[in-house]
């Protein structure tokens, strides 16, 4: 695309498609699209907003006729930057197509599946499921802060939940650029919606389908299956899950933007009573002992085994106080409303050269408020270093109790209690407000900190030496160190914020080294975005989707060029 006026026939088109209040230009109107939660930004043509599947394959269309970049986004949660663009080193503009107006949800096969629009989020999913007295495959994580149900597929997300492993379906609907230039229309749905692709997009949209013209083809999976015995392989030298696993990597399933995908089935679960124990330990092992005789002595796997180290208690307790507290007053249904209108709020402040302003002062207003905890939790914090938060089935508590009894008895260094109904849901809130802390801290205190380092690993599922250990010159360089994870999937998030004056990505960069004399893969969960480079398994699953590197260029740190084409000398 040549010049402005080609420029100018482009954004016409767009407005003709999805009319001129949904295409939005400008650097200020475009950056709460463009700039990611954590990481990425980068300067783009245009972000459209499509009210309809048939829009968005026009919009489609239209980038590919005039050669266009095109980055699809749903909500802009991640955390790698993996649906935002990064810098301006691209060879052609930038299109995003935001889909937050496609949210349909249409339960299918008495709730037992469920096929997902674009912009559908996990929380609504979550409320249209509870009738029913069933799930999503994540609850309480990202759901909370309005993450969609496609963008977990399509990043391979993990969540915490033991039993249900990544988010995976082999059943979407999806766009894909061929080798020939052509855009196509894929339907692996298993859902008879015609032949022309407005037709499909049409019917998908307004639910024109009935329960005879689904099929159940069980060549093709709509979850992970198995996961629940994959974990439970605890002497095993390889991780249980992570992104770049080739096992998983199916299509829509994997593809973090190389596919335009319109659509998603997948398996809902039964939900579950549970019960949830508070461990607590100053000694590692006390815990890898509780988690392999978890995972193999019991016939049903818990639902999950949240890990918490007691600097990320004290962070996330001061500074993610706000999440926790709107969450428990308001529940997650105003979260993703509260961050967009967060988001608006950082763009006013750094317009007028006060980025940060908004959460300084949300940080002196919390300090302000009484402890929100309950007060057991505070005890085990002052006693121990290492903390586990353990759901289980009711029907499992008897037996985990009594084991744990035995354990701590003959343990010295650790102890537990079983939580009673606000206990629980104050411990597993709790967790969940840890994640974001340490992008409050960094906001609060600019003065002091670089930057944020962010790594989500997964250790070999028989690694008893997996309390990190850094080299001096590392540790010098760090103010703080939040370990944080999925203790029975062996997944661990690890945020480091580090000292200003140092260069985060030369740290992230020595650590990688280190993790992978441990053997371990990462990113784990949140995929390559543009802070990891994609491994050789993951770019030929990039290049075999998208040949003509149109779609979301450059992810993992790969080729940007149109075609793969190699740079110039």
């Amino acid at each position: 695309m040549d010049g402005a006026a080609s420029a100018h026939d482009v954004l016409a088109r767009l407005r003709a498609i999805a009319g001129a209040a949904h295409v939005v230009t400008g650097e200020r109107a475009t950056r709460r699209y463009r700039k990611g939660y954590r990481f990425g930004d980068g300067p783009v043509l245009a972000v459209v907003r499509p009210g309809s599947l048939v829009e968005m394959w026009q919009v489609l269309q239209a980038c590919v006729t005039a050669r266009c970049i095109v980055i699809l986004q749903a909500a802009n949660t991640g955390l790698t930057g993996g649906s935002t663009p990064d810098g301006d080193g691209y060879d052609r503009p930038v299109v995003m197509i935001s889909t937050q107006r496609l949210r349909g949800i249409r339960l299918i096969r008495d709730g037992r599946q469920v096929v997902c629009l674009p912009g559908a989020t996990l929380d609504q999913l979550e409320q249209a499921l509870a009738p029913l007295h069933r799930e999503p495959h994540s609850v309480i994580g990202s759901s909370c802060i309005g993450a969609s149900v496609m963008g977990g597929v399509c990043n391979n997300s993990g969540g915490a939940l033991v039993r249900r492993g990544p988010a995976y379906t082999e059943l979407a609907l999806y766009a894909q650029l061929g080798e020939d230039g052509q855009l196509q229309l894929v339907n692996h749905l298993g859902i008879a919606l015609g032949e022309a692709p407005e037709e499909i997009l049409r019917r998908l949209d307004a639910g024109e389908y009935v329960e005879r013209d689904i099929v159940d083809d069980p060549t093709r999976a709509a979850s992970d299956a198995h996961y629940g015995q994959h974990v439970r392989e605890v002497d095993a030298t390889t991780p249980a899950r992570f992104n770049a696993d080739p096992v998983r990597l199916f299509e829509a399933s994997g593809s973090a933007g190389r596919l335009a995908v319109f659509a998603v089935r997948l398996d809902t679960f039964p939900r579950e009573d549970s019960t949830v124990f508070y461990l607590g330990t100053n000694a590692p092992d006390d815990l890898t002992a509780v988690r392999r005789y978890l995972l193999t002595q019991f016939d049903t796997l818990p639902i999950a085994g949240e890990y918490l180290h007691r600097d990320a208690f004290d962070i996330g307790e001061k500074y993610g106080k706000d999440s926790f507290l709107l969450i428990e007053h308001l529940g997650t249904a105003r979260v993703p409303k509260a961050f967009a209108l967060k988001s608006r709020v950082d763009g006013w402040c750094e317009a007028i050269g006060l980025p940060g302003a908004a959460d300084r002062l949300i940080q002196a207003v919390m300090g302000l408020l009484p402890r929100h905890l309950p007060q057991r939790m505070y005890d085990f914090r002052d006693r121990y270093e290492h903390h586990l938060l353990l759901r289980v089935g009711r029907a499992e508590v008897p037996q985990v109790e009594l084991f744990l009894k035995q354990h701590f008895n003959a343990s010295t260094s650790g102890s537990f209690f079983r939580c009673d109904e606000d206990e629980a849901r104050k411990a597993f809130l709790h967790r969940f407000a840890v994640a974001g802390a340490a992008v409050r801290y960094r906001q609060a205190h600019r003065d002091t900190v670089e930057d944020i380092v962010a790594l989500d690993v997964a250790l070999r599922r028989n690694d008893a030496q997996w309390v990190e250990a850094l080299p001096a010159d590392i540790e010098a360089t760090l103010l703080h160190k939040l370990y944080y994870g999925h203790f029975l999937c062996h997944v661990f998030h690890q945020d480091y914020i580090v000292r200003k004056g140092h260069d985060p990505l030369a740290i992230e960069h020595a650590m990688w080294a280190g993790l992978d004399r441990r053997g371990a893969e990462y990113p784990a969960e949140h995929n390559v975005g543009h802070l990891y480079r994609a491994k050789p398994a993951l770019e030929a699953h990039y290049r075999q989707l998208d040949p003509c590197n149109a779609f979301n260029p450059g992810i993992g740190q790969t080729n940007r060029r149109e075609g793969w084409a190699e740079p110039p000398a």
